[in-house]
């Protein structure tokens, strides 16, 4: 084994053999993978082997149809089968409900390549014939899922990675990682140590515990998963025979089920509600190709709705029931990416879909590592998306809820219950009492919508129970004032003698005078957004930086990752050590002057102005801003002032009418205003001029900004893409994000987010599309629930297309 790598992999499952040859084919070669075992000896060996293309994020779609498309040309170079069997499949719905949602999945695939198409029940089971067409209500058919060789496949990544000159150690088991002085790492193993520049962790069950070796609690946790194996059926016999194919692969949404032809009789497997975790809290070194103990009973409920979706399955004998655990994040997709405090760590684990995800798994950290960005938009995946509040506790939680709701219905508007209260602000209690509806947001809980008694969310597609609700509180911000709780943003403190020249360079803007805020783009390298903020300016070298809450920890560590080394900076997430309010509307000014001793005239206190003030009796930082697009105020105040400052608010407030709202109210308020938000229209794929953020791009600042290049051959060349509003002319719903855009007959773009704009009575999209046609005003159609609705472009914002009240 040798001594020195420029980067060690651990694991040798499908997922560390992927990124082990996507290291080597980028050119990359002094790479070695460390397995304890043989390879395989994880989760993978006894995986079912099934592959598909759809996912909820599309993202992670085109990564997983790249991995399928992958399979062919690793088999060419390693010389190795991999079992490939593209048969395609059906998308089953039991409810119209269902058939909805997978109306959206055929909209998704429209934009995404992937050749997807609805169909009835009767036309699904002519092309699987096992189905009982009257236990469903449709389905879509997808001709990219198939099956393949799980062991097959992952040889074939490590003989093509062997062939372009990587190493694969077997029998070798990591027992420490140290970091050294120099920052790189010792790998200690029972056969010696290497010393490397990049550690991945791709150890799949045991990535806990490789997580442990550096001092690191991953949110990963395993669970039990069985599927069973038919005895020979003639009906598939016969399918074979009359047709020359195989019985194409189903997924039973309802029914909690997915099927496959194995040689002659049927694998089923199920995500049962009665699940059951496997070694909750450290996994046993010394287990390898062992399954676990069968327990027909707990998936008997599956496999009785099985029998009756699937007759054939009842007159026929089981051979077999697999039993093997597999790991999950609590969200169900894979923690992929470096770890915020440990430069040259990484990690490739929590990759449940293997054989669908492992490739674009392996292509994008790999390119992260060699170029220093994944060449792709893997939010969904990255493992910043979690923080420290992702405690082994809320893993097991969130890991056992999403697992018995794999396949289940996630509404657009359904909150799930699992790991919470986690975090709440001092006004929890006080929101509650007026009747909040709570979600969640990066562990903190924060108010949806306000409730009268009686009332709460109905789950559906369609505008539901909220709807009149929402729209009163839209009402009470734009014809009084309205205070929302605004703790789920991230904030940020900066001091230092260096902090104005670093911030110079990391913001793409014009760094504001001191008391002024401005609106702060921060570029890649490349030029494309990572990260949208307000910046200000407190004066006597402060600074007060406010973004996503839920990118906290992405964002910290690209700002750490470029902090100067002399310590001239200082910089500090101040998650909940400060919490927020917000308030709006055209008395927003007169409830302000009423607990604040401070010039709040608008020749005092103008717009984008930032200070410190006392609201009551609590010191709070306010800033005049409002994503609301309305005259408006963020005030900030440490959290046990949150209290004080709540009530004298509340109080000053009630002779203008002052009124509560939610982050579903503030969506329907900024769409009025063609506010875009970080993760859906500014995202690590787009370039400023592209969002419609270049305006805050101070081109010819002098200071060598980063991404700048990037940002100037984007303005130069026009980029490929516009941000645009639409309004569509829409039935009883409304667009959520991921719908296709068509222009002329075609698909175009896609939907970026959207909603009902309740002031304006409008149905909003906003959304991509090719530059060509982004001054088009009409022609287009945006495709909601299976329908195509007309939809025109909406350049200026339909509220306050002046900003004359903003700034009034």
């Amino acid at each position: 084994m040798k001594s020195h790598a420029k980067v060690v992999v651990i694991g040798g499952g499908v997922v560390g053999c992927s990124v082990l040859f996507h290291l080597a084919r980028h050119g990359w070669t002094d790479v070695v993978l460390l397995e304890r075992d043989e390879l395989t000896s994880g989760s993978t060996w006894h995986a079912a082997g099934g592959m598909h293309t759809i996912n909820g994020d599309p993202n992670v779609a085109k990564l997983q149809k790249y991995t399928i498309s992958l399979y062919k040309e690793i088999e060419e170079l390693s010389g190795q089968a991999t079992g490939v069997h593209l048969t395609g499949g059906v998308l089953l719905a039991a409810t119209e409900a269902r058939l909805d949602w997978l109306r959206g999945v055929v909209a998704k695939g429209r934009y995404l390549g992937i050749d997807l198409e609805e169909i009835s029940a009767n036309e699904a089971a002519e092309l699987m014939p096992l189905i009982d067409p009257k236990q469903f209500v449709g389905a879509v058919r997808n001709k990219e899922d198939g099956h393949l060789d799980p062991s097959g496949v992952t040889h074939a990544y490590a003989k093509a990675a062997r062939k372009l000159g990587a190493e694969v150690e077997r029998f070798t088991k990591v027992e420490d990682i140290v970091r050294r002085p120099d920052g790189t790492w010792r790998v200690i193993t029972n056969k010696g140590e290497v010393v490397a520049e990049h550690v991945v962790n791709a150890g799949g069950l045991w990535a806990r515990e490789v997580g442990r070796m550096v001092g690191l609690e991953l949110p990963v946790l395993a669970m039990e998963h069985m599927y069973l194996i038919t005895e020979d059926m003639p009906e598939v016999a016969a399918w074979n025979a009359k047709t020359g194919t195989e019985i194409i692969h189903a997924v039973d949404f309802d029914g909690e089920l997915y099927l496959r032809q194995e040689r002659g009789g049927m694998l089923m497997g199920t995500y049962e509600k009665a699940n059951k975790v496997w070694s909750e809290f450290q996994t046993p070194w010394d287990f390898g190709h062992e399954l676990l103990e069968p327990d027909i009973d707990r998936i008997a409920p599956s496999l009785e709705v099985g029998f009756r979706h699937f007759p054939a399955f009842e007159r026929t004998g089981i051979k077999q029931i697999i039993n093997g655990p597999f790991t999950f994040a609590p969200d169900g997709n894979p923690l992929v990416g470096p770890v915020r405090g440990l430069p040259g760590f990484w990690v490739a684990c929590g990759v449940m879909a293997g054989f669908s995800q492992g490739g674009g798994v392996g292509l994008a950290l790999s390119n992260w590592m060699i170029e220093g960005d994944p060449g792709a938009d893997i939010w969904a995946m990255d493992v910043a998306r979690y923080g420290d509040w992702a405690t082994m506790a809320y893993t097991n939680a969130k890991v056992r809820e999403n697992y018995s709701r794999r396949f289940s219905i996630r509404f657009p508007n359904e909150e799930l219950p699992a790991g919470r209260l986690l975090k709440t602000t001092p006004i929890y209690d006080l929101l509650s009492a007026k009747g909040a509806q709570w979600g969640v947001s990066y562990g903190l809980e924060v108010p949806l919508w306000y409730a009268p008694a009686g009332v709460k969310d109905e789950f559906s597609w369609r505008r539901s129970s909220d709807f009149s609700h929402v729209a009163n509180e839209v009402a009470t911000v734009r014809e009084s004032v309205g205070m929302a709780e605004i703790s789920n943003f991230a904030k940020y403190k900066m001091t230092g003698e260096g902090a104005a020249a670093w911030l110079d360079r990391i913001f793409a803007c014009k760094l504001p005078k001191p008391g002024r805020m401005t609106l702060a783009p921060m570029l890649k390298d490349d030029g494309k957004l990572i990260g949208d903020f307000t910046l200000a300016n407190i004066g006597d070298g402060e600074w007060f930086i406010a973004g996503s809450g839920i990118a906290e920890q992405y964002h910290m560590r690209w700002f750490e990752a470029h902090l100067p080394a002399d310590s001239s900076v200082r910089l500090e997430a101040l998650g909940q050590k400060l919490t927020g309010l917000a308030i709006a509307g055209p008395k927003a000014r007169d409830v302000l002057a009423k607990v604040s001793r401070a010039d709040v005239s608008n020749a005092g206190f103008p717009f984008m102005a930032v200070a410190k003030m006392d609201i009551g009796t609590a010191p709070c930082l306010v800033g005049r801003v409002s994503y609301t697009g309305d005259l408006g105020y963020e005030i900030w105040v440490a959290p046990e002032y949150q209290r004080a400052a709540f009530r004298a608010l509340m109080a000053a407030g009630e002779e203008f009418g002052l009124g509560l709202f939610g982050s579903r109210a503030l969506n329907a308020l900024r769409l009025e205003k063609n506010y875009g938000s970080w993760a859906r229209e500014y995202r690590p794929v787009y370039g400023p001029l592209e969002a419609g953020l270049d305006r805050f791009v101070a081109y010819g600042k002098d200071a060598d900004f980063i991404g700048k290049t990037g940002a100037l051959a984007e303005r130069k060349q026009g980029g490929k893409l516009r941000l645009r509003t639409f309004i569509l002319d829409a039935d009883d719903a409304d667009v959520i994000g991921d719908e296709p855009i068509w222009y002329d007959g075609a698909v175009r773009g896609w939907v970026t987010s959207g909603g009902y704009a309740h002031h304006s009575k409008k149905s909003v999209a906003i959304g991509y599309v090719p530059k060509e046609i982004a001054d088009k005003s009409d022609g287009f159609e945006i495709e909601l629930l299976g329908k195509r609705h007309a939809a025109r472009v909406q350049a200026a914002p339909l509220f306050d297309a002046n900003f004359e009240r903003m700034r009034a």
